[in-house]
């Protein structure tokens, strides 16, 4: 693995529950993560911890929802280009996005890891 390669995924998840236990998943295969609550916590989160590999999104939310959070995130500096994966429970609404993949709920946590490691090579 290069320098220039990380192992960051930011998350971005309303559900205390589920944010948690993805990131325990993500974080027992080496992975950091960089969680974040809302969409605005997620374009904090952009600015602060720099770029991750991929940006893991749910799209219901409060504060900011996954749409604004794609919306306001074509307009900054940081993350711009960083490949989302949707996970939500919107079906065909959750297709109507730039996303490189969606993912549903309950999550698979094979298709999960395969791919996160994906984009995080």
């Amino acid at each position: 693995m290069g320098a220039t390669c990380t192992k960051k995924v930011l998350l971005i998840e309303d559900d205390e529950d589920i944010r948690n236990a993805m990131r325990q998943v993500l974080e027992l295969e080496g992975y950091v993560v960089v969680p974040a609550g809302n969409g605005r916590e997620g374009l904090v989160a952009l600015a602060q911890h720099g770029e991750p590999c991929v940006i893991l999104l749910d799209l219901m939310m409060p504060v900011m929802n996954g749409w604004e959070f794609l919306a306001e995130r074509a307009h900054q500096p940081q993350g711009a280009n960083v490949p989302v994966v949707i996970v939500s429970a919107a079906g065909e609404r959750a297709r109507k996005t730039p996303a490189v993949a969606h993912l549903g709920k309950p999550v698979n946590l094979t298709r999960l890891l395969d791919l996160v490691e994906q984009y995080c090579q």
